[in-house]
């Protein structure tokens, strides 16, 4: 009974440690995150990112969770919806992610006489994994074409 107790512990361990090292479905994290930014859910896009984030768009960077969170995430959160992805190259292994490809959204405005309008362009999104197993944002980069008017 001992002998057979043991081998189940070893073959449960081996098994853990086995799948430590599986690569993750980026596509469930870019999910995770193009869902909270549509929902307006800031908290989840901030839990989503590393400490360490780096946000580039043109000329811009911002550095850490802080003011991504501040400087990018809360300031255009509430101007953009609709946001849509159509990946053009992936990849994972066991310690970094990343999807790369266009994005499309709806950029939204308060003032009546403006009109509706979109925006779209190049987007690159890298995860990695940390120390404690958690999946985490470390890298954005937007390169957007200048707004357009919808018709």
């Amino acid at each position: 009974m001992k002998s057979f107790l043991g081998m189940l512990i070893a073959s449960v361990l081996l098994t853990a440690c086995s799948q430590s090292g599986d690569t993750v479905n980026v596509q469930d994290l870019n999910r995770q995150f193009i869902d909270a930014w549509n929902n307006k859910n800031a908290d989840k896009i901030t839990s989503l990112m590393a400490d360490d984030v780096d946000f580039l768009q043109g000329n811009v960077h911002y550095k850490g969770k802080s003011e991504v969170s501040q400087k990018w995430v809360q300031a255009t959160l509430p101007t953009l919806a609709n946001l849509k992805t159509n990946v053009i190259s992936s990849a994972s292994d066991t310690r970094t992610a990343y999807e790369a490809g266009t994005f499309a959204v709806d950029v939204l405005t308060n003032l009546p006489d403006q009109p509706r309008a979109f925006g779209e362009g190049n987007f690159m999104l890298l995860w990695k994994k940390g120390d404690d197993g958690n999946w985490k944002l470390s890298y954005a980069q937007l390169e957007d074409l200048p707004v357009q008017a919808k018709n």
